[in-house]
């Protein structure tokens, strides 16, 4: 917005209003404003280890009532900024709110989820974040219209949400395996009939303290995850991780409204085509509900490789030929052409690497190592978004068009890898995960050649240990 650009980026103001300075590609290049954006993930990176220890310590409930309380305290900063130091600060408070959020959201909804629809609710969390990202265009599109203070009633309305973490939080009670984990076991248990809605849960009762006692048994969960027969799980979620933010949609979605405005859409039309890209990301996210324990993750990954590869490379041909730096000739025909790629692009993401690069890795790792896997699949995921954005803006104006090859050639490397690398997960339940998916696999299986955990302790116990 023009008003939030002169009061604290006045530098990029000028030259976007400027013809002498007006570049196509370089009039948003300002590191303080990628700063702007990309401090709330580097805020977040560093937030989840601590989040990894309150969410074991402290409980699930704790933890989500922390981030709303950042939240909270980061809307109050953003709303009421008087300059950039205290915007980033602002920033940086929403970003631990992520950490947290993000450490201890997912894990709540897992341990209160009946088994048979748990996939379902890993992805529903995927769909509300899509749903969110909908909700703030609609609101930039129309807080835009209203000088000078726009800006700010679109920065404080994140308090709605904020309140509405933080009551939430306040209201439900902690996840039975979190109470039963730090040794309330009848609470646990109460807590566990009140959400199955039935006293029969003797046997859920007894899986969830036994897997318990199993867990507490690792006393090094993180030097665990770097064992040999752990070494699969962690490459993949890092892997997912990594690509997921490689395929450009992040640089996508936080830039949507700049990215369209310099391929030469006026203001209002660009903020509407963010809008188009945020309802497509929303229904497509649903498909991905309805079709991954149908098709199988792999399917779904491979497929959306082809059509992410397909339309990065036609927007990036129609920019090197259509848009210079300094000169557009980009009839409303081609303007439309782009939007239904970038929408191509954006809904194939949606049905796959958006919710797989979440779920795969919640699924994949055992029972002793799944919450030291969660924090390093979120702390990777946040590392590679800070970097994405903090660096697109000056590759736009440096790399221009060839942006979107580059993009495309990171997508033709993670589909090469989906191909050869990563198994179907599809159906197996999780705790015959080993068994049925990576010792069939023709690479991962060497791996496996270690006793497990659960092994060693039952062999420590008396029992006898089962060989691979």
């Amino acid at each position: 917005m023009d008003d939030f650009l002169l009061k604290f980026f006045p530098k990029v103001y000028r030259r976007k209003h400027e013809p002498a300075l007006d570049s196509n590609y370089c009039k948003y290049d300002n590191q303080g404003l990628q700063l702007f954006t990309s401090s709330l993930y580097l805020a977040g990176l560093t937030s989840t280890f601590f989040a990894s220890y309150t969410t074991r310590r402290l409980g699930r409930k704790l933890t989500m009532l922390i981030a709303g309380a950042f939240f909270l305290l980061g809307v109050i900063f953003n709303g009421a900024a008087q300059d950039l130091a205290m915007l980033i600060v602002g920033r940086i408070l929403l970003g631990c709110g992520v950490g947290f959020a993000n450490q201890a959201v997912p894990l709540f909804l897992s341990e209160i989820a009946p088994t048979r629809i748990r996939g379902g609710l890993n992805i529903l969390f995927q769909l509300n974040v899509t749903i969110g990202i909908l909700f703030a265009n609609l609101i930039n599109y129309g807080t835009a219209k209203l000088h000078p203070w726009g800006w700010r009633l679109s920065l404080a309305l994140a308090g709605i949400p904020a309140i509405l973490l933080t009551v939430g939080s306040l209201l439900v009670t902690d996840t039975p395996n979190s109470l039963i984990e730090r040794g309330h076991l009848d609470e646990g248990k109460a807590v566990l009939k009140k959400i199955r809605g039935t006293n029969n849960v003797d046997a859920e009762f007894n899986e969830i303290v036994e897997a318990s006692q199993i867990a507490q048994q690792v006393k090094h969960p993180f030097r665990n995850l770097l064992k040999r027969r752990n070494r699969p799980q962690l490459v993949i979620a890092v892997m997912l991780q990594i690509f997921q933010q490689f395929t450009g949609i992040n640089a996508i979605m936080f830039y949507a409204p700049v990215l369209f405005n310099t391929l030469g859409f006026k203001s209002d039309a660009s903020l509407y085509s963010a809008v188009i890209t945020g309802a497509v990301n929303v229904v497509s996210t649903v498909v991905s509900i309805y079709s991954v324990d149908k098709v199988g993750r792999r399917v779904l990954l491979l497929e959306a490789g082809v059509q992410m590869f397909l339309s990065q490379v036609i927007i990036a041909i129609i920019l090197g030929i259509k848009v210079t730096d300094h000169s557009k000739d980009l009839s409303k025909g081609y303007a439309i052409l782009i939007v239904v790629m970038i929408c191509t692009f954006v809904s194939s993401f949606a049905w796959s690497w958006g919710p797989l690069g979440w779920l795969i890795p919640s699924e994949t790792f055992p029972l002793e190592t799944r919450s030291a896997g969660q924090s390093v699949t979120v702390c990777v995921n946040l590392l590679f978004t800070f970097v994405i954005a903090q660096a697109f803006l000056s590759m736009l104006c440096h790399l221009k068009f060839a942006i979107f090859a580059f993009f495309s050639a990171w997508v033709l490397v993670m589909s090469l890898f989906v191909l050869f690398l990563l198994p179907e997960t599809k159906n197996v339940p999780i705790e015959e995960m080993t068994e049925r998916v990576w010792k069939q696999h023709w690479f991962w299986k060497r791996y496996m050649d270690e006793e497990d955990d659960t092994d060693v302790i039952k062999h420590a116990n008396g029992a006898k240990p089962v060989q691979p």
